[in-house]
């Protein structure tokens, strides 16, 4: 009896262990995320940032015990230089992972070319980069692309924003301009090239005469004095450079300070990186910029900022900020008991968030396009002005936390 009694016991104690490990097993499944980004290259620093912000929010919701018995976890894959061999390789490498059922990027490649595959492979493909391409692609069929969606609005405010808003701070006798002349010059890849031709239209439509033009090869640029040079030849009032990699901004920057025209100077996005604030630091005191993908002055922004600094010692960028709200969006999916290995289910409910609060505005999807609502009240277009070593939101008026002011190179 005895014998038995003891195995009994031990039958029972060993079930009980059992059932009380039963939960921690059932919570230790995977969904896994994809992320694309360029880790290494010429746009490392976005890279750095796509991943950062992402990892942050896994350990955040991990730490909080996962969501509805899921752990997330991250496969990050290198977009290197973000050609199309990079691209393509990273591409399959997160298509041929079994456990991978939902893909981020803040961008992968310039031309949004991998959209094709994703969708193939009825992949949810979350992108917060690129939108003018995505839209291209994706707006002539949306129905042939449920998986694709995208964090960023509509570019087209890259292209007809700008000119309203300075000749506004000319009226307003913010701004004092020799003329109305303006310079362009861009890198040769496909989101740059866009917003220097629309821009270009655009100033031409309102009167705007350009003085000179330069399309550079896309990668590295360590000497822009050959355009500076032309600039000086006829000086224009404005001059826009529309190339994002912030070490190209930065060196853009240091060599218009060589010997400076009394233009105002415009340099679309990469100013917004903290790498080209690092680079040039008060150098780069009175530069102008812009996004359409911008952390906005809220609390949503203050608080994702205060976990993102305490885990990396440094503030979190316009993709560390969008990833980390990436994440979290899946992560509500999940919580409102949609199967992660459901792709679609989960594709379909990121085309269904509405007027979300986030750090970079309010999301809501736009059907026909798959982009993010673009405008004042739901993703909008920021513009900055460096000072100081910081930047400096100008508008729109319901964000701005500054004035413009007149940049140490410009007369009085």
């Amino acid at each position: 009896m005895r014998h038995i009694t003891r195995t009994f016991m031990l039958t029972m104690a060993l079930s009980s262990a059992a059932l009380a490990v039963m939960p921690a097993l059932a919570q230790e499944k995977i969904a896994r995320i994809g992320i694309l980004a360029p880790i290494s290259g010429g746009a490392a620093a976005d890279g750095q940032d796509t991943q950062q912000g992402a990892t942050l929010a896994v350990e955040e919701i991990n730490a909080a015990g996962g969501v509805n018995g899921y752990k997330l976890e991250i496969a990050v894959a290198d977009t290197r230089d973000l050609g199309p061999a990079a691209v393509t390789s990273a591409v399959e490498r997160l298509l041929s992972d079994e456990g991978v059922n939902m893909v981020m990027t803040g961008y992968a490649s310039a031309s949004n070319f991998e959209i094709e595959a994703m969708a193939e492979a009825g992949m949810p493909y979350f992108l917060a980069g690129n939108s003018a391409q995505t839209a291209e692609i994706v707006a002539e069929a949306p129905d042939d692309f449920p998986t694709i969606w995208s964090f960023a609005p509509s570019y087209d405010l890259y292209e007809t924003g700008i000119m309203p808003v300075i000749e506004r701070w000319q009226s307003e006798k913010k701004l004092t301009l020799a003329n109305k002349k303006i310079a362009f010059i861009t890198s040769d890849n496909p989101y740059s090239k866009s917003i220097y031709e629309g821009m270009m239209e655009d100033a031409k439509a309102r009167g705007w005469e350009v003085t000179a033009t330069e399309v550079v090869p896309f990668g590295e640029i360590n000497d822009w004095r050959a355009f500076l040079s032309k600039t000086r030849q006829d000086p224009p009032a404005v001059i826009v450079n529309t190339d994002y990699l912030p070490g190209n901004a930065a060196t853009f920057t240091s060599q218009f300070l060589e010997n400076p025209t009394q233009s105002l100077v415009f340099i679309q996005y990469a100013p917004t990186v903290p790498e080209y604030l690092e680079l040039t630091k008060e150098k780069a005191t009175g530069i102008i910029t812009s996004t359409m993908i911008g952390v906005l002055p809220n609390e949503r922004a203050a608080a994702t900022n205060k976990a993102y600094k305490a885990r990396y010692g440094i503030d979190a960028s316009t993709y560390a900020q969008a990833l980390y709200e990436m994440v979290y969006i899946y992560r509500d999916i999940l919580a409102a008991g949609v199967d992660p290995t459901d792709r679609l289910a989960v594709a379909k409910a990121i085309g269904e968030v509405k007027d979300r609060v986030t750090a970079l505005g309010i999301v809501s999807f736009d059907p026909k396009t798959h982009l993010a609502v673009a405008g004042d009240d739901f993703m909008p277009l920021q513009i900055f002005q460096v000072w100081d070593g910081k930047r400096v939101l100008l508008s729109p008026a319901r964000w701005a936390d500054g004035e413009l002011q007149t940049a140490p190179w410009l007369k009085k």
